[in-house]
């Protein structure tokens, strides 16, 4: 990427380790105890160190996107960094996709998808929240610049999506299951959902939502918790504080439109995807796990 240059994103860390976001803009003055001409910064290279005219010195780097999101402008809460991880991956999102999103927020998981799609996929976003679809509108554009290739609608998702045989699905509402209706039809056989709710209720009512339907399969539903460790001379271990539980992920595949299991079959299902298990086959034998 270069020097620092005029629109960059720039993290300002100061000797305690506190961290400050900024945008660079000619003739706008950054302002953390003290000031920083923002020209000064120009051609700088990331990880230099500059003063601020209170004396005060700060390591400058242009911030990651783990190092982004907790500093996002945001009127909603944010899907963080350690749940974005997994969400990318479990929802097996690569280069060329078609995504859509139901539910921006302040487009952190936005940032992330056009980020994992690349030039050549595309991500579709409906949120029915004014205000939260122009925050993301400011947030992709600040933080990631030109995507000519993500649409946002504002609209009631509950309605429809326009789109079919998407290549993944990801939804951060109340009540996920409640969309189902309109899900299946919008992404293709094969496809993944992506379900992101916070409490136990919602996942409860999420999963058995998709497990009553015939077109989902293959359901799975967790957390993740992150602990970050001290190293400091013989020192070692973990911080008193961590990032435990946010939100719990729900994921599961669109299946070819066949018809309902019957009990039995539904039964040997939930069986054989219980990770761990030894399940056994319907002729006695064990399986080969």
């Amino acid at each position: 990427m270069g020097p620092l240059k005029e629109t960059d994103a720039v993290l300002f860390i100061d000797r305690k380790g506190r961290r400050y976001l900024k945008i660079l803009r000619a003739g706008k003055r950054i302002e953390i105890r003290g000031q920083i001409e923002p020209e000064s910064l120009f051609g700088l290279d990331e990880g230099s160190r500059v003063k601020s005219s209170a004396g005060e010195s700060y390591l400058i780097l242009r911030p990651t996107y783990a190092d982004l999101i907790p500093h996002l402008p945001r009127a909603a809460q944010v899907i963080y960094p350690k749940d974005t991880g997994p969400m990318l991956l479990w929802g097996d999102v690569y280069p060329g996709a078609t995504v859509i999103e139901g539910g921006i927020g302040a487009g952190a998981l936005t940032i992330a998808l056009l980020r994992a799609v690349g030039p050549h996929g595309r991500v579709i976003s409906y949120e029915i929240r004014e205000d939260f679809a122009a925050a993301a509108r400011r947030n992709v554009a600040a933080f990631f610049g030109n995507a000519p290739n993500w649409t946002l609608k504002l609209r009631d998702l509950y309605q429809g999506f326009d789109e079919i045989a998407a290549d993944r699905i990801f939804l951060d509402l109340p009540e996920p299951g409640r969309a189902l209706n309109v899900a299946a039809p919008a992404l293709r056989p094969g496809g993944v959902f992506v379900g992101y709710v916070p409490t136990a209720l919602q996942l409860k009512d999420t999963v058995e939502a998709l497990q009553r339907r015939p077109d989902f399969g293959e359901i799975d539903s967790f957390e993740t918790l992150m602990r970050h460790w001290r190293v400091k001379g013989m020192s070692v271990r973990p911080q008193h504080r961590m990032v435990a539980h946010s939100a719990f992920i729900i994921i599961a595949r669109r299946l070819a439109n066949v018809s309902a299991a019957s009990p039995a079959e539904a039964m040997a299902s939930d069986i054989m995807n219980h990770d761990g298990d030894v399940a056994e086959d319907l002729d006695g034998g064990e399986s080969d796990d």
